[in-house]
């Protein structure tokens, strides 16, 4: 075998694990009894110390000299090359690491969805403090053994956000409210009541499950390489390309929620559904530093597909001129006497609410600025846990002007946290922005593509996306994704237009 080669073999073993740790995740989340939690933890901790030791090793360094010797002087945008690279990057960061540290965090983790589990429906946010006590104080070793300049919050988002930073974030988000806050005001004082109690009568999970699931199916997911179940939380999880799963959470008092999430957990299956084969068990779909075992180049680049799937093509006028009829053969009762633009509307309606994951599109991204302002301040020690439930009420009274009356529809809503995800809530924010900056692009590519989606032909976006983003998977960065396909990095410019000219 060549170096390469050699390389190449080691990395498959490692993302063998990597995938076998998504397969105990997503089983915690979906049907493990709750009495596993521990055990559970420790069989997580087991493989990830695993993964840890054999990725940080002297070994890995040499096969790492090898492949460097073999690819130095091959084109720099081969897969080979960048799987090189990346993984070197990646190793250079994870030998800072110490396993020991890497295994505990994967026990709370385990446990601590757990508790979060039990906690949330209680309104006992007392409960779960301890377990967040624990990941807070974990998270900052690892941000110290990784190392960082300005906030220690720069070290987390590299796990998640390779191109991004505190600072940077505070200026994207600066540049959003300057953009969001007067379109909010706008419509908040000139626009009239949308009617939408019609969304609030029962609509039985089978039928939102099946009507969801047949959009799905027509954005391109394949269901002979994937499933999908019920989850206290949606997400989307990948054992490579040929088993990406997805769940969504019912409401049979709420029909939006679980099918507006199925059509976003489908965008982050379609990225990983559409990594080139040849990426298969590769570096270049090995998360090192997260250790996931994952297509997408960073959190912010998978959530552009999510909330371009639900929100640019699912919330669009067109999609229901086409679908809604469709919709009504599920609940003809519930959506008796409804018509398509009272339906476009009420899914569309902005209005300042307390749950993230039901918030409208022109409100979303307050509720991430919220939530990272309290991550940099957990991280930094100016907030301390056992102020967070009122300290959310604040921020929720200032940014949104609505008071959670519970800890459940408060602090407790998100599973980000029960999981130590910190630095992971800026992605869905990027992701937004991303999203308007690749539909740009693609109705600049594509020709006629907005009639063939009013037509209900997905092919070309999804067939577009996957030639220039899918395919990759982790071989560019994400400036250097927005760079090849829209010819400048990341800014708001297209999202607040598409804010503006929807809303306005």
């Amino acid at each position: 075998m060549s170096g390469y080669a050699d390389f190449a073999a080691y990395v498959a073993e490692l993302n063998d694990l990597l995938c076998t740790m998504n397969i105990l995740t997503w089983d915690v989340r979906t049907q493990m009894p709750p009495e596993g939690s521990w055990t559970r933890g420790q069989q997580l901790a087991t493989l990830t110390r695993l993964v840890q030791e054999r990725f940080a090793s002297d070994h890995m360094g040499r096969l790492l000299d090898a492949a460097e010797a073999e690819v130095r002087g091959e084109d720099a945008d081969s897969y080979r090359v960048r799987a090189v690279r990346s993984t070197r990057d990646a190793y250079t960061i994870v030998r800072r690491v110490p396993a020991a540290l890497v295994g505990e965090l994967a026990v709370q983790r385990a446990v601590g969805q757990r508790v979060w589990e039990e906690a949330k429906p209680a309104n006992d946010f007392a409960r779960f403090a301890p377990n967040l006590k624990a990941m807070v104080g974990l998270s900052r070793e690892l941000a110290d053994a990784i190392g960082y300049e300005a906030h220690p919050y720069d070290a987390l988002l590299l796990q998640y956000e390779p191109d991004m930073s505190a600072a940077r974030l505070t200026a994207l988000f600066d540049d959003l409210k300057a953009g969001i806050l007067p379109l909010l005001k706008r419509i908040v004082d000139g626009g009239q009541p949308v009617a939408a109690d019609f969304l609030y009568r029962t609509y039985p999970a089978a039928q939102q499950r099946a009507f969801a699931l047949e959009i799905a199916r027509q954005f391109g997911y394949d269901l002979q390489r994937g499933r999908v179940d019920a989850s206290a939380h949606p997400f989307e999880i990948s054992f490579t390309r040929q088993d990406v799963r997805m769940t969504t959470r019912y409401q049979e008092n709420y029909m939006p929620g679980a099918v507006f999430g199925l059509f976003h957990e489908t965008g982050h299956a379609l990225y990983e559904q559409g990594v080139d084969p040849a990426l298969t068990r590769s570096a270049l779909t090995s998360d090192f530093l997260g250790q996931y075992a994952v297509g997408g180049v960073s959190f912010g680049t998978h959530e552009s597909q999510s909330r371009l799937w639900e929100n640019q093509i699912g919330r669009s006028r067109s999609f229901w001129q086409l679908h809604f009829a469709r919709l009504q053969s599920y609940f003809p009762e519930q959506l008796a006497g409804v018509d398509v633009e009272q339906f476009y509307r009420s899914v569309n309606r902005v209005r300042p609410s307390l749950i993230r994951v039901e918030a409208d599109e022109v409100t979303y991204n307050l509720h991430i600025m919220l939530r990272v302002e309290i991550e940099m301040g957990l991280l930094d020690g100016s907030i301390a846990v056992d102020d967070l439930s009122e300290l959310w009420r604040a921020k929720m009274t200032e940014y949104l002007g609505v008071v959670p009356p519970t800890d459940t529809e408060g602090v407790l809503q998100d599973i980000h946290w029960s999981s130590a995800q910190f630095g992971t809530f800026p992605a869905y924010t990027i992701g937004n922005v991303m999203s308007a900056q690749f539909m740009q692009a693609a109705r600049r590519d594509v020709a006629g593509l907005d009639d063939e989606l009013a037509a209900g032909n997905y092919t070309p976006l999804r067939e577009w996306l996957t030639a220039n983003i899918y395919r990759h998977g982790r071989a560019f960065s994400p400036e250097e994704l927005l760079q090849r396909t829209t010819g400048e990095g990341l800014t708001p410019r297209p999202y607040l237009a598409y804010l503006r000219e929807k809303y306005d």
